[in-house]
This record gives structure tokens, sequence and C-alpha cells, in this order.
């Protein structure tokens, strides 16, 4: 598989693809390897979970839910799924926040020596496990250029050191590009979202630095 997607094929696809989200889509999905979708009903998620399941309907649709959502997105996350059909895969921490927070208190701040190790029991060790239990090829994600200076680098499409491809088909979109998705196909949205491992809207949980 990684043969047949060196670099200058990457480059290819990055060059004529990288800007048409789902035609990128099809193409990933056209490679006939198991694919993924990691979400987390952060404000426009529901564009990349439509964009996908209509070409692919029974896709997995994984969420680390890290348990610290708003009430607004667990209702988000119940709307999307139900709207869209989605097969959705939720992976839990080991630990329940109730039984976390009786032990070490609330979730740490970013200067919290602890902050490190809250980030990997309540989303890294997640996404091991879903990546183990799901074993991908292919990643679809919703990221996007204007997040964060690592993802401003990223290409649309990559190969992990690992071999999974990650496809970021919404990377060079607009929130005024992914308002517009939503308009015209009739989409819910959320915009009372946070993460507590970023704490920051233009930090990295590490998630996208480690895969």
């Amino acid at each position: 598989m990684n043969a047949a997607l060196a670099t200058p094929n990457l480059a290819e696809v990055n060059a004529q693809l990288g800007r048409y989200a789902p035609e990128l889509v099809r193409w990933a999905l056209g490679l006939g390897q198991r694919a993924i979708v990691t979400t987390n009903f952060r404000p426009f998620e529901a564009v990349i979970l439509h964009m996908v399941t209509r070409v692919q309907p029974d896709v997995p649709v994984v969420w680390m839910d890290n348990g610290y959502n708003t009430e607004a997105t667990y209702r988000f996350a119940d709307e999307v799924t139900r709207q869209l059909k989605l097969n959705l895969q939720i992976y839990l921490p080991r630990r329940s926040r109730a039984h976390r927070e009786a032990l070490e208190g609330p979730a740490p701040a970013l200067d919290d020596p602890r902050h490190a190790a809250f980030t990997e029991e309540v989303k890294l060790e997640p996404f091991a496990r879903a990546l183990r239990e799901t074993a991908p090829k292919v990643w679809f994600t919703a990221l996007r250029a204007t997040d964060t200076a690592v993802r401003a680098a990223m290409e649309p499409v990559s190969i992990n050191p690992d071999g999974l491809i990650k496809v970021a088909p919404l990377l060079h979109w607009s929130s005024k590009d992914l308002y517009e998705y939503c308009q015209a196909h009739g989409l819910p949205n959320n915009f009372d979202y946070v993460d507590p491992t970023k704490a920051e809207d233009n930090r990295e949980c590490g998630l996208h630095i480690e895969h």
C-alpha cells in the first residue's frame, strides 16, 4: 500500500485534489482500504461527517469522548448521529470523569505539571486504543490550516510513520465555506464547545503531532 502511495503520487494528489474536498474524499475511499472518520463534535464537524458518509454511509465514526464536553456538544453529537445515521463508535477514558476527579480534582490547567498525563488519559490513550481496534488504513480528519501553526504546515493527504493515510479534506476551507455547506445541506452546528486538553484554540493537544 505504501509503495503505491509514494511521495510523488501524494504530491500529485495534493496538487490536483487538495482544494477539492468532495473529490478528495471520493479518491481516498476509492482506495478500497478500511477507513475511519474521527470527530470531536466541535463547530462545523457535521461537514466532514456528511461529506464522508455520503460516499460511504457505514464508515466508522470514532469519537474520543473525554467526559468534559458541554451539554450542547452532547446534544449536538446525538442530533448529528441521528440525522446522518452515523456508525458512531465512542471511546472513553479508562476512568470516568467522576472517578478521576474524586482522586485528583478538576482538569488541570495548562501550566500544571499534571496536564500532560491528563491529556494522555482522556484523549491520547483512547485514540491509540481506537486505532488498534478499528485498524484503519485511511483516517479522515476535519483539521483546518487556520487552527494552529502545526496544521498550517500540513498537506491535505499525508502518510504517517505507521503507514496510516491521513486525509484532511477541509484543510483549506474557511469558516464561511463550512457555514455555507451546513446551510446548503441542512446540517446542525455547535459553538458551545471546549477541549480541556487544548485549553487554548491555537494549541495542539498532541494527537496530531503523534499521529
